[in-house]
């Protein structure tokens, strides 16, 4: 195992179907694993809106949310994950859970990919959006052009989990925030489409 994913804690599943099994950690620091006890407090909160979702895991790493939401029964997860070395490690992780036909990943650049992709066949019901937290300063208006391409794909009573450093923040247009969580130096915000949007 490289030296570096010695770094982190060990990534596993925490609940449902494949509870308990490892998952293949990230090298380097390309990725920010979230911890368990992070990950447990948060899909205690998204639990009731999993089972049969489809989801969408940006900046996925090696795919510890999405694979999370597949052991909790959703029905698909698209992994959006442009470094190399992470996908693998992800097509990895989706191949031991033998969950290859509920998986998707898409290994290219996330901003152009939406620009692409105005609509989809199927609304989206959960969203992770977990950029390189550089990305809030450097590349503000690009995540903005996310958040208005992720309003046309989200189901009405969709949910988009923007997790960001503490120390920062940045309002996304087309969507607004319905609770916010602070765990140590992360925050993560829980958003919504405007009620208008969504009737």
């Amino acid at each position: 195992m490289p030296r570096a994913s010695a770094r982190f804690a060990v990534m596993r599943v925490i609940a449902g179907e494949f509870r308990g099994r490892r998952l293949l950690p990230p090298v380097g620091d390309t990725t920010r694993p979230i911890t368990d006890r992070v990950k447990q407090s948060l899909f205690d909160i998204l639990a009731p809106s999993i089972p049969g979702a489809n989801v969408y895991d940006c900046f996925a790493g090696t795919g510890s949310m999405g694979l999370e939401c597949l052991s909790r029964g959703a029905q698909l997860a698209t992994f959006f994950e442009a470094d190399r070395s992470a996908v693998q490690l992800l097509k990895k992780n989706i191949e031991t859970l033998h969950v290859v036909n509920r998986a998707m990943v898409i290994p290219s650049d996330l901003f152009a990919w939406f620009r692409s992709h105005e609509t989809v066949p199927r609304p989206v019901d959960l969203i992770f959006l977990d950029p390189p937290y550089r990305f809030l300063r450097e590349r503000p208006e690009d995540l903005r052009g996310l958040a208005k391409a992720f309003a046309a794909h989200l189901a009405p009573d969709g949910m988009v989990v923007f997790r960001h450093d503490a120390g920062d923040s940045l309002s996304l247009p087309s969507l607004v925030v319905g609770d916010v969580r602070e765990y140590g130096s992360m925050t993560i915000e829980l958003l919504r489409l405007p009620p208008a949007t969504a009737q």
